[in-house]
């Protein structure tokens, strides 16, 4: 996948040598390039406040450690149980994902079916809030006899758990774009603590700008995933088409391109949450030479991606980092903040 760009100017530069050599046209070549970049400078979105965007990002002054779906491995994930588990683990924050029901309250709920994780069956979309409450988030779980009267909880309930907790809130939207900063808006101004103690996120660049242009307080984030668009987390294709999966792989460059070329900028984002493989790797015990070789020059580019948003005002935040040696990488080291699902023990990623 692209690294990050040189800058938007090279991009635009390129772009009218394009223009040029297609058209012979010099007027038209250098009108196109302006013409975007003056789109993108009228409709950037400044970002939140840099001094909020610290307090949720380094709430105690240092790398954060938030818990994945409450911390998954942990307890039933995207549930209150999960919220109390997490604090209680030494996490200062939670990552939520929200989801609604089919009268539209929102809830906490990764998929958009709810089979992977309760005793129920079907789609969000077809299940109303009084259903689906009566479903047990901790059913699929490891250690669901542990915890036998979890309910799926709503947005509010989360919200409110986990500010008793002194957590800083991860606010993961799923879509429903509209729907989303609707609701979050309230929540925004029923406790308008979460300016200081929570930020929106989002794989979507939409959602996002619409937080911003509903509440420029609001701190928030771009996600990000390599070949998102055309595989499943655990790297499954999503198409069993060939031209479908190509189209999307396709869509899937240009997506990481615009990403760290403009949208970043576009949206008014304070933070990157980039999926740790990007430019990462597993921490290892051997002590093969060669490879030791091939760990320090990764090492050296997951500084420089680091540092080259920081000096831009953006916060790196890596996901899921799950084995001590690596949180002890990225809060001894790098001094990043991270997104986990144990705060306890090594396990394997929660897709």
């Amino acid at each position: 996948m692209l690294c990050h760009g040189e800058s938007l100017l090279s991009s635009l530069t390129a772009l009218m040598a394009l223009a040029l050599a297609l058209s012979r046209s010099p007027a038209l070549a250098c009108l196109l390039p302006a013409g975007l970049y003056l789109a993108l400078h009228l409709l950037t979105l400044e970002p939140a406040a840099p001094q909020s965007a610290q307090r949720v990002l380094r709430p105690r002054g240092a790398a954060a450690r938030i818990a994945h779906r409450g911390g998954a491995h942990d307890a039933p994930e995207n549930t209150l149980a999960a919220i109390r588990q997490a604090a209680k683990n030494g996490a200062t924050g939670v990552e939520l994902d929200l989801e609604f029901s089919a009268d539209g309250v929102p809830i906490l709920m990764h998929d958009d079916t709810v089979e992977r994780t309760t005793d129920g069956a079907g789609r969000l979309q077809d299940l109303t809030f009084e259903e689906i409450r009566k479903l047990n988030p901790s059913a699929k779980h490891r250690l669901r006899s542990q915890f036998p009267d979890e309910k799926v909880p709503t947005l509010r309930e989360a919200v409110v758990e986990s500010m008793h907790h002194n957590l800083t809130i991860y606010f993961d939207v799923k879509g429903h774009a509209s729907q989303a900063v609707d609701a979050l808006k309230q929540l925004y101004q029923e406790f308008p603590q979460l300016y200081n103690s929570s930020i929106v996120c989002s794989f979507m660049p939409d959602v996002v700008y619409k937080m911003r242009q509903a509440d420029r307080n609001v701190v928030t984030a771009l996600t990000h995933r390599p070949w998102h668009l055309s595989h499943l987390g655990d790297g499954t294709p999503r198409f069993s088409s060939f031209w479908k999966h190509f189209l999307y792989m396709v869509m899937d460059v240009i997506l990481d391109w615009s990403l760290h070329s403009f949208l970043w900028r576009l949206c008014g984002v304070s933070a990157f949450l980039i999926q740790k493989n990007f430019v990462s790797h597993k921490k290892t015990q051997k002590d093969d030479v060669a490879e030791g070789d091939t760990l320090l020059f990764l090492d050296m580019m997951l500084m420089d991606y680091v540092r080259h948003w920081s000096s831009r005002g953006i916060r790196v935040v890596a996901w899921t980092v799950n084995t001590f040696a690596e949180k002890n990488y990225y809060e001894s080291v790098l001094d990043c903040s991270y997104i986990t699902d144990s705060l306890l023990e090594d396990c394997d990623p929660h897709y």
